[in-house]
C-alpha cells in the first residue's frame, strides 16, 4: 500500500500529538509537524506532502492564508481542523480552496474519510484542471491553424482543405506540431507586410 504522506500543523502541541497518534494509526505517514502558518507553508513547499492537516487559528499566518498560498502553488490539498464553525471562518476557506474543513474535536473514526475523501476531492480538481489546460492549447491550436489556413488561401490560391493539408504535410515532414507549422505560416506573412 502506497501510505499518503501528510504534513500536520496546529500550534497546540496536545493536538499535534493527538493528531500524529491517530494518523499513525490509521497507517498514515507524518513527514513533518508545524506550530504555525508560516513554517507549515515553509515544511509543504520543501517536502510536498500528499496532504496538509492545520489548523485555522495559528500564529504568524492563520490556516487559511497558508492554505491559500498552498492552493494557489498547486502543493497540496489542505484539510482544515478548527473549533469553530463560523459562517465567515467556512466563507473564507471555500474562497481559499481549502478540500475538506473538520469541526474539533474529531474523533479518529472522523479522520480517515475526511482525509480521503479530501484526497479524492482534489484528485478530481486536478484533474479537471489538466482537462481544461489541454482544452485551451486544443482551442489555440485550432484558431492558429485556421488563421494559417486563411493566409495560405490568400496568398496562394489553395482551397480550405487543400492548405490544411499543406499544414498537416509540413507538420508531418518536419515531424513538428501544427501548432508550430501555423505559427511559422502567420509569422512568415506578418514579415512580408
Amino acid at each position: 500500500m502506497n501510505r499518503k504522506r501528510i504534513l500536520i500543523a496546529d500550534d497546540e502541541s496536545l493536538i499535534l500529538m493527538d493528531l500524529r497518534e491517530m494518523l499513525s494509526n490509521l497507517g498514515y505517514l507524518i513527514v513533518g509537524e508545524a506550530s504555525d502558518g508560516v513554517s507549515a507553508v515553509n515544511m509543504a513547499r520543501e517536502l510536498k506532502p500528499d496532504l496538509v492537516i492545520m489548523d485555522v487559528m495559528m500564529p504568524a499566518m492563520d490556516g487559511i492564508e497558508a492554505a491559500k498560498l498552498l492552493t494557489a502553488e498547486r502543493i497540496a490539498p489542505v484539510l482544515l481542523l478548527t473549533a469553530y464553525s463560523q459562517e465567515d471562518l467556512v466563507e473564507r476557506a471555500k474562497e481559499a480552496g481549502v478540500v475538506g474543513y473538520l469541526v474539533k474535536p474529531f474523533r479518529e473514526s472522523n479522520l480517515a474519510p475526511a482525509i480521503e475523501v479530501t484526497l479524492a476531492r482534489f484528485e478530481e480538481f486536478q484533474t479537471l484542471q489538466k482537462e481544461v489546460a489541454d482544452l485551451k492549447e486544443t482551442l489555440e491550436t485550432r484558431k492558429l491553424v485556421d488563421r494559417a489556413k486563411g493566409i495560405l488561401m490568400a496568398t496562394q490560391g489553395l482551397s480550405e482543405q487543400d492548405a490544411f493539408r499543406r499544414i498537416q504535410k509540413m507538420s508531418m515532414n518536419t515531424r513538428r506540431p501544427m501548432k508550430e507549422i501555423a505559427e511559422a505560416v502567420i509569422l512568415a506573412s506578418e514579415v512580408r507586410e
